[in-house]
């Protein structure tokens, strides 16, 4: 399953693991299993097939779950944060296929960190159109940069101290667009390959599992909980892609 890194029967649990607990994260919350599954996938697979499995299984989660969170969903964020994503894509392809993508990781990862920061302080902003849309068009970007749409919307959503129902049904509807945009967008520029779609094959039990074990989970989250979760999320994507992008130098 693994032909490019160590092919044994531990580099497959591992994979499923990552799977089951990123999707109960996932779903529990509404973001994060991109955060969590993305730099754990690529110690198993080259980077493209790590963000294309990303991009699979997240799909999965999405639609597995929209009928049951759209009376939650913000239909004109949601709106907003679609048409906003469209004008991001070209510019992440643009970034991906030119520039120095470890030099634009770094300068991520300590703009995620100072941002998280002021969160923590209690740095709040207002919600405003405009707003919306460039968190919607840096969403975009990011998705088909490195394969991380939640990092810009969800340092939005905190700052605003959205609701965290509001939030999570949003994001996953959200999601369901941008990874669909992003899944094309990735094999019309660089393919795929049958190992990404088999081992997508093989983690979604362990997705549709964690589905099941989210859901639950969600009705204990409260919003103290849920912001502490972001927190964490977003600061440990900020020391993730730092480190990875020094790695590489």
């Amino acid at each position: 399953m693994f032909p490019r890194k160590d092919d044994t029967v531990s580099a497959f649990i591992f994979f499923i693991c990552i799977a089951l607990i990123a999707s109960i994260l996932q779903t529990s919350t509404g973001f994060g299993f991109s955060i969590m599954a993305t730099p754990l996938f690529l110690m198993l697979f080259h980077p493209q097939e790590a963000i294309q499995i990303n991009i699979i299984l997240s799909l999965v989660i999405s639609l597995a779950l929209i009928r049951s969170i759209m009376d939650s969903v913000d239909f004109t964020l949601l709106k907003r944060l679609i048409a906003a994503s469209l004008a991001g894509v070209p510019f992440g392809i643009a970034i991906y296929m030119s520039i120095n993508i470890e030099a634009f990781k770094f300068s991520v990862g300590v703009l995620l960190l100072m941002l998280t920061l002021l969160l923590i302080l209690n740095f709040r902003i207002s919600q405003t159109r405009g707003r919306d849309n460039l968190a919607g068009g840096l969403s975009g970007l990011f998705t088909t940069s490195i394969g991380m749409p939640g990092p810009p919307i969800l340092l939005y959503f905190t700052g605003t101290s959205m609701d965290k129902d509001r939030v999570r049904a949003t994001t996953l509807a959200f999601y369901l667009f941008i990874y669909s945009v992003s899944l094309v967008t990735q094999i019309t520029f660089t393919g795929t390959s049958v190992l990404i779609w088999k081992s997508s094959l093989y983690a979604a039990p362990a997705v549709l599992a964690g589905l099941v074990i989210g859901q639950y989970i969600h009705k204990w989250v409260d919003q103290d909980t849920f912001r502490i979760f972001t927190y964490v999320l977003l600061s440990g994507t900020g020391v993730y892609l730092l480190i990875q992008s020094l790695l590489s130098l």
